[in-house]
Parts: structure tokens; C-alpha cells; sequence
């Protein structure tokens, strides 16, 4: 499909930004000050040559790359080889700054963590399954047994330095509110951190935005993500868009004011999960980074 029939497909839809140009000069660190990150996956299993370019045109830096199933940016490293890596890095004037694995687990991280310090990138995203459905002192006695069992790993991070960031992922041990403060208060150290999904939270800003003031600088990423109509199974383009920040209901005011006044410093992804997982988001390359900055400018919008 060419760029001319798909721009105007998607503006027929209301998708596409009207004009890229004011969106592209419009600084994030006028209203919210985001350190933006480019998650990988976001273009499904586009090559990361054609990737990187991107990275600057939404004003971010760094780019969060992932393996399969949601992107395979991360098995092109190895396929490319790291030096290979390191130049197209260079050449497009980005950093990484996050290696997102889900598939390996918060045991299983230590040849990651090393590849991230190959790198200089500072933080590891994963998931921590465990008992699904507990709740008050089952569920703080459970994520106590996780936090012990991680000690280890946890030491070796520092060791590395680096974080490993556990995401709030739905029906899972680290799941609600409670879960993901108490994981934190249970593992008071640098090597851990939390990578904050507000799609799994409850769809509610005020209760959002007191979590990350109870974080406070124990808050490693934030995904700028909301649930909208979910991620689950397919829907209309435009309806699967709504997980995006500004399309769904989600108002996101009271987040930034949150992440403000903590003055969080870690990465802001703009993120969602398209229908299957490991395609872009939209049709196009074009089309996905004008869809991440039209967020963008929301967000800006919004502190």
C-alpha cells in the first residue's frame, strides 16, 4: 500500500495526524518534560535500520528493543551481530536504553544483563508470575516469597548495575495496586524497580496517579498506555487504537501531575498492543511514528 493512500485512509478514519510538521517540532520538554523511549514493538517486526531513524522524530533518544512475539528487534541484534548493532546505533545518534524480556522471567536475566552493560543500557523489563487471584494477606505473604526468591538476581542487577524493572501484567502475582507497593517495600534496593502499565490497573486516574506517588523514584518506566477497549482480541482499527493516550477515556491529567510532582526521571514509552501481537500498529512505518507523536502532544497537553 502506498503512503498517499494510506495517509488518506487513516484520516477518513480519524487515525493520522492532519499535519506531521507541527507535531514533529513540538518539544515534549515544554509541558510534562517526558524522557521519551521508543519501544521496538510498536513496529512489530520492522527491521530495527528502519526503526532507529524514528527514534528522533518523536524526541526521544533511546530505543526499548523486544524479542518475539511482539517484536523480534532483539533476536536481530544477534542475527545482525552486536557490531553491526553498535554502528547502525551510532549512525542514527540513539542509545539503548531498555531490553524488554518477558520470555525470560526476572530468573533467568543475567546474560541480559550483561548484554545491557555491552550497551550502557541501564534497565531490563520483565514480567514475575506467580499465584493468580490472591488477595490481601495471601497476596502480601506471596509477593513476599517472590521478592525473597529474587534477592539473588536482584544483587547480581546491582552488581551490573542495572534495574530490573517488573511490570504490573493482568492476572498475575504482581498484578493490583497493593501487589506492585508491596513488592517494592519488600525489595528496597536499586537493582529493582517498577515498570508501571496503567492498561493493567484500574482505569481510574486518581488511583493511578496516588500509586506513583507512593512509588516515588522506586518507579523505573511508565508506560503512557490506557486499556480502552483492550488488546485481547481484534477490533476495528480505530477501537484498538483506544488503548493509545488521547483516544481512549482514560484523562491523563492527573497522571502527569503525579509524575510531576514526584519528579520521575525514568523512561515514558507511548505504548499499546496491536491485534495479533508482532505486526505494527498501523500500516506503515510513517503512520505508527505519527500516531506515537499525535500521543505525545496529548500528553504534553495535558500537564
Amino acid at each position: 500500500m502506498d503512503k498517499c493512500h494510506l495517509s488518506r485512509r487513516l484520516f477518513a478514519q480519524g487515525l493520522f495526524a492532519t499535519s506531521l510538521s507541527p507535531v514533529l517540532s513540538a518539544s515534549p520538554s515544554t509541558k510534562g518534560g517526558f524522557k521519551y523511549i521508543l519501544s521496538s514493538s510498536m513496529y512489530g517486526t520492522t527491521p530495527l535500520k528502519e526503526i532507529l531513524p524514528e527514534v528522533a522524530k518523536i524526541q526521544a533518544r533511546h530505543i526499548d528493543i523486544w524479542p518475539r512475539v511482539h517484536g523480534n528487534q532483539r533476536e536481530q541484534v544477534e542475527e545482525m551481530g552486536r557490531e553491526h548493532f553498535r554502528e547502525l546505533l551510532e549512525k542514527h545518534r540513539v542509545k539503548l536504553g531498555v531490553v524488554t524480556r518477558y520470555d525470560l522471567g526476572p530468573f533467568k536475566l543475567q546474560d541480559e544483563m550483561r548484554f545491557a552493560r555491552e550497551f550502557g543500557a541501564r534497565l531490563l523489563v520483565t514480567g514475575a508470575r506467580g499465584p493468580k487471584g490472591l488477595a490481601g494477606a495471601e497476596l502480601k505473604a506471596a509477593v513476599k516469597v517472590l521478592a525473597e526468591q529474587m534477592k539473588l538476581h536482584v544483587a547480581a542487577a546491582e552488581e551490573h548495575q542495572v534495574t530490573i524493572g517488573i511490570e504490573n501484567h493482568g492476572n498475575g502475582l504482581i498484578e493490583t495496586p497493593d501487589s506492585i507497593r508491596w513488592l517494592a517495600e519488600f525489595t528496597p534496593s536499586s537493582g529493582l524497580g517498577i515498570a508501571l502499565a496503567p492498561y493493567h490497573l484500574p482505569q481510574d486516574s486518581s488511583v493511578i496517579a496516588r500509586l506513583i506517588r507512593d512509588l516515588g523514584d522506586r518507579m523505573a518506566m511508565f508506560y503512557a498506555w490506557q486499556h480502552g477497549k483492550g488488546a485481547s482480541k481484534k477490533l476495528p482499527k480505530a477501537e484498538e487504537l483506544e488503548q493509545m493516550p488521547g483516544r481512549g477515556p482514560l484523562d491523563f491529567a492527573p497522571i502527569v501531575a503525579a509524575l510531576k510532582q514526584t519528579a520521575y526521571s525514568g523512561f515514558t514509552s507511548i505504548f499499546m498492543h496491536p491485534v495479533p501481537r508482532g505486526i505494527p500498529i498501523l500500516d506503515s512505518t510513517e503512520a505508527v511514528t505519527a500516531e506515537i507523536n499525535r500521543a505525545r502532544v496529548y500528553l504534553g497537553s495535558r500537564g
